[in-house]
């Protein structure tokens, strides 16, 4: 045995694993360069997508991503700098921050889309588990679930491979410095040139600091949250009718049977948008004649919300309170106070009975107290044994209906008149299967529904197409506006006063872009005279109000209209 054989041979297993990599390298080095400049250039390209990507789905376009971003340059700058270890460290930690910049920036995205807003990182974690069971209700639970796990997943390893992308290239940088550096250099002198002159392609400027710009406004957006909260306390403190006492507040209704409605989505789109507006102003003026006819007068105005696309119970606090209510914390810190809601007032005077019927309601409901009903029924109060119609748990029909046998076919307590709060829930979103009227005298338990849900269209082919989103939204507010006016024609006494509007516009994907955030608002009743009292609103006759007709902002309706019906101010000053 030679002495090169004995070494061949007491050389370890271990040592001779890498050589099949090895040949594999040398076998196919074009491949392996091309594999390598390949994954680069992909992950330059994820790194400088995810630093320009726009805030809105409406300003996305390839011009948006053809830009010099001034905080890669200035990465490559610092990477440049760095040792190994701390620039593997450095890289790896800019890489996820970048990817939770991402995901923030997409969720502005979403919440532009369909809330009209920014994602404010402060208050809107508690609305996933509504977003959560809003899909459930509308897709199914096996649905939800993948797109639950689809989303954590997507979320992390857009962090991992952004991680694994930015130490590449810093790893790129360190094996080339001398032309790194050269890069790094005319790029900045580049992204200056492209900035000081305003130089742009297709209407974009080339010169790019988004991150840096989102950072800061969501840095700013939570210091505005916090000092909001601190001074919204004090407002919600002041209160023009906070001292008023019971005897003081709408003493001209006293002896009416006031019912105050919520009609979900419904929007100032609704009427006026080329798609929707056809059939809904079709059914809003053949509903203006079936009540004239049945001796009801109406009339009509405008309210800009305080919310856009959903969060409708900011809208529905807002309306009651006389406060600006945009966001959770202000809604929190409302429910949690004693400033006094349009619904308390009626039961601070004595002489209401005070109902909710909240279909909507499937939990626990502690702002009944603040509401200050004296009885609330939930989606499980009301005996209904029919289908769900994706969110809405019920018809709007079948709703009123029940609201008809359980209170208002009743007699309040002797002596006292009632106050009602409807939150009508049939035209909320995906708007399929939509329900349709029938005869009230088949409603019985709701089972009369089940064929009609199932023939309706499936949530999921709407959801998808913003055409027919559109045009199911049009439809679902008929539904809606025609169950309630049927009600009331049919059950409406002397001394009914039903005020009802819209909480909210719908999402943007129906309503548009730029749609503004008004909704409808209009009061009937049989006796006129409650009408002359807001006859200096300058509201339109009827249930349709006029493209000028008077638009005021929600949170200003609590006082006039507790003072067109006598109310007295005592204010509270916090």
């Amino acid at each position: 045995m030679s002495a090169l054989q004995s070494a061949e041979e007491t050389v370890p297993d271990e040592v001779t694993a890498p050589v099949p990599r090895q040949r594999w390298r040398e076998r196919y080095p074009t491949a392996v360069q091309a594999l390598s400049v390949t994954v680069t250039v992909l992950a330059a390209a994820l790194v400088v997508a995810a630093l320009v990507m726009p805030a809105t789905v409406v300003r996305l376009g390839p011009a948006k991503f053809f830009r010099l971003p001034a905080e890669a340059v200035i990465g490559a700058a610092v990477l440049l700098a760095l040792p190994r270890r701390p620039r593997v460290v450095v890289a790896a930690v800019s890489g996820v921050l970048l990817g939770i910049m991402t995901v923030l920036n997409a969720l502005d995205m979403g919440f532009n889309q369909y809330l009209g807003r920014d994602f404010n990182v402060v208050l809107d974690w508690s609305l996933f588990g509504d977003a959560e069971s809003y899909l459930e209700d509308s897709l199914g639970r096996t649905t939800t679930i993948a797109a639950v796990a689809g989303v954590i997943a997507l979320v992390l390893l857009l962090c991992v491979l952004l991680a694994l992308s930015v130490v590449r290239l810093g790893n790129l940088l360190a094996r080339h410095p001398q032309a790194a550096t050269r890069g790094t250099l005319v790029a900045g002198v580049v992204w200056i040139t492209c900035s000081s002159l305003g130089l742009q392609l297709a209407g974009v400027p080339l010169a790019s600091d988004r991150t840096a710009t989102a950072l800061k406004t969501q840095a700013r957006r939570v210091s505005d949250t916090l000092e909001d909260e601190a001074e919204f306390e004090k407002v919600a403190r002041v209160d023009a009718f906070g001292n008023t006492p019971g005897s003081q507040l709408v003493p001209d209704l006293r002896g009416k049977d006031v019912v105050f409605t919520f009609i979900e989505s419904y929007g100032r789109s609704a009427i006026e948008d080329p798609v929707m507006a056809p059939g809904v102003d079709r059914t809003l003026d053949i509903r203006t004649k079936a009540l004239a006819k049945a001796g009801f007068h109406a009339k009509s105005g405008w309210l800009t919300s305080a919310t856009y696309g959903g969060s409708s119970w900011l809208g529905h606090s807002t309306t009651m309170s006389g406060l600006w209510i945009s966001n959770q914390q202000r809604y929190r810190t409302v429910m949690a106070s004693d400033h006094l809601s349009l619904t308390e007032a009626f039961r601070k005077t004595g002489a209401f009975d005070t109902v909710g019927v909240m279909p909507g309601v499937q939990k626990g409901w502690p702002e009944q107290k603040w509401y200050g009903l004296d009885k609330v029924y939930n989606a499980f109060q009301l005996g209904y044994r029919g289908p769900k119609f994706s969110w809405s748990t019920m018809p709007d029909q079948y709703a009123l209906q029940q609201y008809q046998e359980r209170v208002h076919s009743k007699p309040p307590a002797k002596g006292r008149s009632r106050m009602s709060l409807l939150i009508l829930t049939s035209s909320h979103q995906p708007w399929a299967p939509i329900p349709k009227m029938v005869g009230w005298d088949r409603l019985g338990d709701g089972s009369v529904f089940k064929g009609i849900e199932a023939a309706g269209n499936k949530a999921e082919d709407v959801i998808a197409d913003s055409t027919k989103s559109r045009e199911e939204y049009g439809k679902s507010i008929q539904y809606s506006v025609t169950a309630l006016t049927e009600w009331l024609e049919r059950y409406g006494t002397k001394d009914t006063v039903l005020v009802f509007l819209g909480d909210h516009q719908p999402i943007a994907r129906v309503s548009g872009n730029h749609a503004s955030r008004d909704v409808p608002v209009s009061i009937v009743a049989k006796d006129p005279k409650l009408l002359d009292h807001i006859a200096d609103w300058n509201w339109t006759d009827g249930l349709r109000p006029a493209h000028d007709a008077p638009v005021w902002k929600m949170s200003s309706f609590r006082d006039r209209f507790l003072r067109a019906y006598g109310s007295a101010p005592h204010p509270r000053k916090g």
